[in-house]
């Protein structure tokens, strides 16, 4: 071969390789593109936050496959697939918030944290439970209000909304809702790069509201009164706990209502005052379940149950039980009165039964942006299709946006 050829042999070869090379390079690129996280870009599925007390690679998995659902960091989305080990925090019977939450450290964590779990509970709300009237379903709807203030109490916290999916072995599939800063996750946290993503390993027992497979739903609403704490030698059970028992365990209200009885209920350290529940069920069944006190009494102790009325299908922030009539929050509070009002002429006004299409709206009616008051601003509202087993979900008042979701 004369030396020109090889020359040309030679050029003919560079070209080649940049060709290849090039191609490479815009593969490489397409990839990196299509993988990548700009600094720029929404959250994405994908998270390099720590997660410091976690090793095992299933917990890990789970705690990284959390769904930013609108790319904005204030709502997201888990299947929990870990084992929460309810039969064991039952038998314990931590009710205190910050206990519970260090127990659940020492059963689900694979290392212990040196300084004890910091996690608040508060809660205002509203809801209500009516048959659809053209479907015949039924429903449960209701607003999560809370205000988180800033420390200078000048301003308020943005939160993260966390849904839930839970199926335990043994115990019934559901979904529920958890305020994420109830355990100092605020919006964006999952993608900040520091925040450490560990105690999400309690979500089951922050659970607010939710549904299981079987159409019980549940929610939880404050109350200005000492906190209950019930003292019968029975079994004691904190608030969120009770709603990740009843979760996992009731099919019906009635089913619900027995289980509650055999616990003694102890709410101190569950945030800064008391709660009743909402519940309702598939059948159509629905109750208030409110813990009062006796006469002479300064602490709740009594478990009273308040349903079979047109007029329990709603509640708020306030006594129903006429025990608690000239109590702080006892009936004839202005504590959600108007709310209150609004749901129950709205619903009377009805005969008690919905359309679909009105039943946000009446949860809208009901919201709250945020003032002064602990139990305002509506972080969410949530309408529960009982018979579907479904939830459509707003977030901060943003009605023309709905998310829908359904137990899995």
């Amino acid at each position: 071969m004369t030396k020109k050829q090889m020359l040309k042999k030679r050029c003919s070869n560079t070209i080649l390789t940049r060709h290849l090379l090039s191609v490479a390079c815009v593969i490489i690129a397409i990839l990196t593109t299509s993988c990548g996280n700009d600094d720029n870009d929404a959250p994405t599925v994908i998270t390099h936050n720590p997660a410091a007390y976690i090793k095992d690679d299933g917990k890990l998995a789970m705690l990284h496959a959390m769904r930013d659902v609108d790319g904005t960091g204030r709502l997201y989305e888990i299947d929990y697939t870990a084992d929460y080990r309810l039969d064991d925090v039952l038998k314990a019977g931590y009710t205190q918030t910050n206990q519970l939450f260090s127990y659940i450290a020492y059963l689900l964590y694979d290392s212990i944290p040196k300084s004890q779990a910091k996690v608040s509970l508060g809660t205002g709300c509203s809801a209500f439970a009516a048959p659809e009237r053209q479907s015949g379903n039924f429903m449960m709807g209701r607003n999560y209000d809370y205000r988180h203030s800033t420390a200078d109490g000048k301003s308020y916290k943005s939160i993260a909304a966390i849904l839930v999916h839970t199926a335990p072995a043994g115990g019934k599939r559901s979904i529920s809702m958890v305020d994420g800063m109830n355990l100092g996750y605020g919006k964006g946290f999952y993608t900040d790069g520091t925040t450490d993503l560990s105690l999400l390993m309690g979500l089951p027992y922050a659970a607010l509201d939710g549904i299981n497979e079987d159409g019980f739903a549940i929610g939880v609403l404050s109350l200005n009164e000492n906190q209950t704490n019930q003292q019968t030698g029975k079994p004691r059970i904190g608030t969120t706990t009770a709603i990740r028992m009843l979760l996992d365990k009731a099919s019906t209200v009635n089913e619900a209502i027995q289980l509650l009885g055999s616990y003694d209920m102890d709410m101190r350290g569950s945030g800064r005052g008391n709660y009743h529940y909402f519940m309702a069920d598939a059948t159509g069944d629905y109750a208030i379940v409110e813990y009062t006190r006796s006469k002479g009494e300064t602490t709740p102790r009594v478990m009273e149950v308040l349903k079979g009325n047109d007029t329990l299908r709603c509640v708020t922030n306030f006594y129903v039980s006429p025990t608690m009539v000239g109590t702080t929050d006892g009936w004839g509070s202005k504590h959600g009165k108007v709310r209150y009002d609004t749901l129950r002429n709205t619903l009377r006004a009805n005969n008690y039964v919905l359309k679909a299409a009105d039943a946000m709206p009446l949860l809208q009616a009901v919201s709250q942006p945020p003032t002064e008051e602990l139990t305002s601003q509506t972080q969410w509202s949530a309408l529960y299709d009982l018979s579907e087993k479904t939830l459509r979900l707003s977030i901060l008042r943003e009605y023309g946006k709905t998310f829908n979701f359904k137990i899995k």
